[in-house]
């Protein structure tokens, strides 16, 4: 059974088991290949992302190749002096050189960033936040129980809908104040409209104390400089790091792996004083990367840097394709299949960045619900369905499985 499903003999050996315990021997060695076949289906492994989510949480994100040689790297090694040296020095001064900051480190995810900075600058004292940036986004992360896991104590300001400068000035002067920070949240995944008001990074670098901007999705600079045009409109209302930090923030956390295109990683950076209060914070260590994160995100950075992020980058590839391009191709997928026939498509950022936009894009259209057919394909393809049609979104799929694409519809059953 091992070698017609490529699972470990002890694998199969634990399947045949629970099959033989669970019906008659005669029907057991089918019914072992059956659970070996949907076993696999369980482990991690290579999807087609055909649902026009650019950055789909349950697909990982950004996707990103990684290539590392099994070679030691000098994580901890200063190669000029011989000595023990920092693995936030490399990548965090890049970063920082990136997004116009004095210093930079990186911990685990955005949720572990936000929770090192409450921890290391804000346990026990007070950090004032907006009613209407006490958010959940999605996987259950709550500001509200973040804040409580680090020791700081949440003060809401404001109302849901407005929040002045007054809100906070008031929150500040209120007899037995202590406050250490002043926490601004991107809404993420919702938006509110109406009859808003909300306080700028500028209005809240007066007051008297650091503001922390948790910007989420990771624009590292609005002007999109690593892109030929102009930055596309549907990233015009994203905080960006560095004019967040230019507008007055004292520190900025944000995403590795959605709008900056890197892998899982949450970003700190700022103030000198300020991140290195992180960096020394016993939490740091049980927070940081590994060596796989860190060498990834550094080619991340240095293609930002030396301006071929556009070029190099999957996450901006997908999002700077032209429709014309995406029709070619979704015409010839089709030409060559037989099934479906070419639509316009909206396709969406995903993963809380810039929500309520879209992005217009190219989908093929077949009648009736394959997706559960698609799943069984060589390499699975996650589509979407809609009024009983499933659609094939060509913006999140890669050029190089057009092929496996053109296959897969054509197995389709007439």
């Amino acid at each position: 059974m091992g070698a017609a499903t490529g699972l470990p003999h002890a694998v199969c050996v634990e399947l045949a088991r629970s099959a033989i315990a669970d019906g008659p021997t005669a029907y057991a060695e089918p019914a072992a290949i059956e659970r070996a076949h949907h076993y696999r289906r369980t482990l991690l492994s290579p999807v087609i992302n055909a649902t026009g989510v650019l950055l789909h949480t349950n697909l990982g994100r950004a996707p990103l190749a990684l290539a590392h040689p099994p070679q030691a790297i000098n994580v901890e090694l200063d190669l000029t002096t011989g000595e023990r040296g920092s693995r936030q020095h490399a990548v965090g001064g890049l970063l920082a050189t990136l997004c116009g900051a004095q210093a930079a480190i990186v911990v685990n995810n955005n949720a572990a960033a936000v929770l090192l900075v409450l921890a290391a600058l804000a346990r026990d004292r007070q950090v004032l936040v907006s009613r209407g940036e006490s958010v959940e986004i999605g996987g259950g992360f709550r500001v509200p129980e973040v804040m409580e896991q680090s020791g700081a104590q949440l003060v809401d300001v404001g109302t849901t809908n407005r929040t002045r400068l007054a809100d906070y000035t008031k929150a500040l002067t209120r007899k037995h104040a202590d406050v250490a920070l002043v926490l601004k949240v991107h809404p993420s995944n919702y938006r509110v409209e109406g009859f808003t008001a909300e306080t700028t990074i500028e209005q809240l670098a007066t007051l008297p104390v650091p503001v922390l901007a948790d910007i989420g999705s990771g624009l590292l600079d609005a002007a999109c400089p690593w892109l030929a045009g102009p930055p596309p409109p549907w990233l015009a209302t994203e905080p960006a790091a560095r004019q967040t930090l230019a507008a007055g923030a004292a520190l900025v956390t944000f995403s590795g792996d959605k709008l900056m295109g890197g892998p899982q990683a949450g970003i700190i950076a700022g103030r000198a004083d300020l991140v290195a209060a992180c960096a020394a914070h016993p939490l740091a260590r049980a927070l940081r990367p590994g060596a796989h994160v860190l060498l990834a995100l550094q080619q991340v950075t240095l293609a930002y840097l030396d301006r071929t992020a556009a070029d190099t980058i999957p996450f901006w590839q997908m999002a700077a394709a032209t429709v014309n391009d995406l029709s070619i191709r979704a015409h010839v997928i089709v030409a060559d299949s037989g099934r479906g026939h070419v639509v316009p498509s909206e396709a969406l950022p995903g993963a809380g960045s810039a929500p309520g936009t879209i992005i217009p894009s190219v989908a093929i259209e077949i009648v009736g619900d394959h997706l559960a057919a698609f799943r069984e394909a060589a390499t699975p393809i996650v589509a979407r369905s809609r009024d009983g049609a499933t659609f094939i979104d060509l913006r999140t799929v890669h050029p190089s499985d057009d092929t496996a694409l053109t296959a897969a519809l054509a197995a389709l059953p007439a």
